[in-house]
């Protein structure tokens, strides 16, 4: 492989240029600090590979997304989401044998301790459920000590993340019945991992409950679309945390915080706040459309392009089947569904949009699903964080495997240079 060559003060350094296996080039300036002397300035790590990964390949410019090498089309079509989670964690598509040992261990471990309800009751309903699910998702290290030594066996990793996986869904769905004042419900282990997460945020304790097939499966596809994206803020936030050999547990919970963030998770919830806003309006689709279009308007439409895809979104073509199959099953009648359909057919037609590459994202599709099954706007975050979830695992699980040093970014220092103490009398 070729070198680069920088010259610095007229002394020249070579840097090695490494290929990924799909012809990805890098500069290896790892060594650059202690040859040179000097670092590079990078604000938000957009041109610094972090890392060298072997779970997911994610190419914006053609609208390409696999995991370990499979793409999201087939995977969205043809698996569930704990097969998916199996191949991103565990790096292959488990056979009978291992998809059966894996599903029966996960229900083994839905449960969660009964003090964790001591622990929820403490907050009050009105507290967002992204800060309960990562508060509670932290305090399993107290629950599971052994997660804390740094040197645990492999036996013990695995059984976090069996934990972790198991134990999502009871904790999110406990931290939605937290903020509507509602008894929690306990896991249904004769239920599949969708349909048990589906039962314990909307069954009533005094009614029987029937898992709709439709919303499950729009729920699975929707969980595979999320389970991985690549190094972005909330999966760097996974890795830094853990590269000081924190808990799988800690690390998620942080991860979990930096989803949170409306510049990262928040975008569906975005996508929902801005058709509520255009019907508070009249519903005038044409005036927005126009607004959007204007450059001294400051009106965006959410949910539309993508800062990573620059074509198109791949999850957005599968997951819109999955929104029409939802809307079509439920027969919902909602303005605000009505307003997203309009805004859809515009930009998929519309030369203004189409010459912008400007379709509909997953984030707005996803939203209209949630809204569609009555998951409310501050619950969008955690069902994100759900789907997350094998990723954040998987790329904990791969940076500890590969011993890879504790995260320690530089910095340009911009301040003072050295001064003398006053005295307060004196400044």
């Amino acid at each position: 492989m070729a070198n680069v060559e920088l010259i610095i003060d007229g002394e020249r350094h070579e840097f090695p240029v490494v290929e990924g296996t799909e012809k990805e080039k890098a500069i290896d300036i790892s060594k650059l600090r202690a040859k040179t002397g000097y670092v590079t300035l990078d604000p938000g790590y957009k041109n610094t590979g972090a890392t060298m990964s072997a779970i997911t390949f994610l190419n914006g410019e053609e609208g390409i997304l696999r995991y370990r090498g499979y793409s999201i089309e087939e995977l969205a079509d043809r698996a569930d989401f704990l097969e998916v989670a199996y191949l991103v964690i565990f790096g292959e598509l488990p056979n009978e044998a291992q998809y059966s040992e894996f599903k029966n261990d996960i229900k083994v471990h839905t449960l969660v301790h009964e003090e964790i309800k001591n622990i929820l009751d403490g907050f009050p309903s009105n507290a967002h459920p992204m800060g309960v699910l990562s508060a509670l998702l932290s305090s399993l290290t107290a629950f599971y000590p052994n997660s804390l030594d740094p040197n645990r066996s492999a036996h013990e990793v695995h059984l976090s993340i069996i934990r972790l996986l198991a134990k999502m869904p009871t904790l999110a769905a406990w931290s939605y019945k937290n903020e509507k004042g509602q008894p929690v419900n306990y896991p249904d282990n004769g239920l599949d991992y969708c349909g048990n997460f589906l039962k314990m945020m909307f069954a009533v304790p005094t009614e029987p409950y029937t898992v709709n097939p439709v919303v499950e499966s729009a729920l699975n596809k929707l969980l595979i679309l999320h389970a991985e994206h690549e190094q972005n803020c909330s999966t760097s936030t996974v890795r830094i945390v853990g590269s000081s050999q924190s808990s799988l547990y800690s690390s998620i919970s942080a991860g979990v915080s930096a989803l949170w963030g409306p510049l990262h998770g928040g975008a569906n919830q975005a996508v929902i706040e801005m058709l509520e806003s255009i019907r508070r309006d009249g519903g005038d689709t044409e005036k927005y459309l126009a607004k959007a279009k204007d450059k001294e308007d400051p009106f965006r439409l959410m949910g539309f392009g993508h800062r990573v895809y620059k074509n198109f979104d791949p999850r957005a073509r599968i997951i819109k089947k999955a929104a029409d199959d939802v809307l079509e099953n439920l027969g919902v009648d909602d303005p605000i569904l009505e307003i997203a359909k309009k805004l859809e057919e515009a930009a998929l037609n519309d030369p203004y949009f189409v010459e912008r590459k400007l379709y509909p994202n997953v984030d707005f599709y996803s939203g209209i699903i949630y809204r569609a099954i009555g998951i409310p706007t501050q619950m969008f975050t955690v069902m994100f964080a759900l789907g997350r979830l094998p990723g954040w695992i998987a790329q904990w699980k791969e940076m500890r495997e590969n011993n890879e040093p504790i995260g320690r970014p530089r910095q340009i220092y911009t301040g003072h240079n050295l001064r003398s103490f006053v005295e307060r009398g004196d400044r």
